[in-house]
């Protein structure tokens, strides 16, 4: 197995610029598996962000591979910037928690429109699923209600690919810092519940999306 990391351009929320990771998974039995896709939806969300983009086609290329070479994407989670780049996975599975779907229609927003007219289809999962004996999804609620994560067991060991269950390393690791950045839990008990779930598993790796 080998771990690639995408450069997906950055946002800024409250003048603190934010890069945005994806993550490529080189799986022996599985093939290419994307985590997260990066950033887009609606122009007016975009400038609101300030996004500066880059495609994940040309993020892929750096690696030698092109969006057809993937044949599974999981979103941790269905905000823009996990999202953005989704429809040009079409061809592959797209993995999200049935709660995360049933949120973005509860909640609705500019995004939940953006998904439906792109006439996303996604695989709705149903909790903690085992994709191959070194490979899994597991719920982390708390940034959202159907937030998931990736599990992979590799050469290091342990490697996590948490999405937005913490946005950097210093939030990995100080949960109880005085104040958390805006947006990173929605539900604060839940959130930290799933950090601690997380700890327990002693990674040699932690891969983030906002961090550099």
């Amino acid at each position: 197995m080998e771990i690639k990391r995408l450069d997906l351009g950055h946002l800024v929320v409250m003048t603190h610029q934010w890069p945005v990771h994806g993550y490529v998974i080189l799986h022996d039995q599985l093939g290419v598996i994307l985590v997260d896709t990066g950033c887009g939806g609606p122009d007016e969300l975009l400038r609101y962000f300030h996004v500066v983009n880059r495609t994940v086609a040309d993020a892929l290329a750096d690696h030698g591979l092109a969006p057809i070479d993937v044949t599974t994407v999981i979103n941790t989670h269905l905000h823009f910037d996990h999202c953005g780049q989704n429809p040009a996975f079409k061809h592959a599975r797209l993995m999200v928690q049935r709660e995360e779907h049933e949120r973005i229609f509860r909640e609705r927003d500019e995004v939940t429109d953006w998904i439906e007219a792109s006439d996303t289809q996604f695989e709705l999962i149903d909790g903690d699923v085992t994709l191959a004996a070194d490979l899994r999804i597991a719920t982390t609620p708390g940034h959202t209600s159907g937030h998931q994560s990736v599990i992979a067991t590799t050469e290091l060991g342990t490697e996590l690919f948490i999405g937005d269950a913490a946005y950097t390393r210093a939030i990995w690791n100080h949960p109880d810092m005085a104040k958390l950045p805006d947006g990173q839990a929605a539900d604060a008990d839940a959130w930290h519940d799933s950090l601690t779930n997380l700890k327990i598993l002693a990674p040699a790796e932690v891969h983030f999306c906002h961090d550099g």
